[in-house]
């Protein structure tokens, strides 16, 4: 049995939605609540879990772009990037948008927090902590609309 490219791509795109946007909430509702009152070794423990979820977060970043715009098409309702003539396109449009905002934030919070933090710092903890919980917000928010976008994609344009 042959499974259609489509149906690979949409696993696909999926998969990568749940690793990273699911990293980010384990991360930031259980890991590191419960690690962070917890004595140094807990918190080396914490870098450790947040370093190797960094790496399955950038290969899943980039499969989202990739996988994305090789489904962005599938709806006739989707009349471009960024346009926003139709219900569908201004959805589309806004979780654009808000990817790119999650995407900001997790090169941010890697490259410039996680990456040059001393261990036990507290304003770039705090720092690195609201940035993560911005980027849950937003992944909320784009997993919202990919739901609302999948309902609407194949109605009669409004």
């Amino acid at each position: 049995m042959e499974i259609p490219v489509v149906v690979l791509v949409t696993f696909l795109h999926d998969l990568f939605t749940a690793i990273w946007i699911g990293g980010l909430i384990i991360l930031g509702t259980t890991i590191f609540p419960a690690i962070r009152k917890q004595k140094q070794q807990n918190r080396e423990l914490a870098n450790s879990i947040q370093k190797r979820l960094n790496t399955i977060v950038l290969v899943s970043i980039i499969g989202l772009w990739i996988t994305g715009m090789l489904l962005a098409n599938r709806s006739t309702a989707f009349t471009g990037l960024f346009n926003v003539s139709n219900t569908y396109s201004l959805a589309m449009a806004i979780k654009h948008i808000l990817v790119i905002l999650m995407t900001t934030l997790a090169l941010v919070r890697t490259r410039f927090v996680v990456r040059t933090k001393k261990i036990t710092d507290p304003s770039t903890e705090k720092l690195g902590a609201l940035l993560l919980i911005c980027n849950i917000i937003l992944g909320i928010a784009v997993l919202l609309l990919s739901g609302y976008t999948a309902t609407i994609a194949n109605l009669p344009i409004s």
